[in-house]
């Protein structure tokens, strides 16, 4: 088992490359998600990690399966963990 935390900058720039990569700004995305936008810019930015059902809703505005983003977080941390 890994002792390592789930890393929030990981998270963060994950959600945002799925936000830029539809071209979609963090108003609409968290207006889509009912979520407040700085609350979006602080995930992002990897100040705050969401829950479960706040990554959902984020992955519901940008219309991606949240086992897509998720295992781009896995791979991204595993790959971080390797380098270490």
């Amino acid at each position: 088992m890994r002792e390592e935390y789930l890393d929030a900058k990981i998270v963060g720039k994950t959600l945002a490359n799925f936000r830029h990569k539809k071209g979609l700004s963090q108003e609409v995305v968290s207006g889509l998600a009912d979520i407040g936008r700085t609350h979006l810019s602080a995930i992002e930015h990897g100040e705050r990690k969401p829950t479960l059902e706040t990554l959902y809703r984020i992955c519901e505005a940008l219309g991606v399966r949240m086992t897509a983003v998720v295992q781009e977080i896995e791979e991204k941390m595993d790959n971080k963990n390797e380098e270490k």
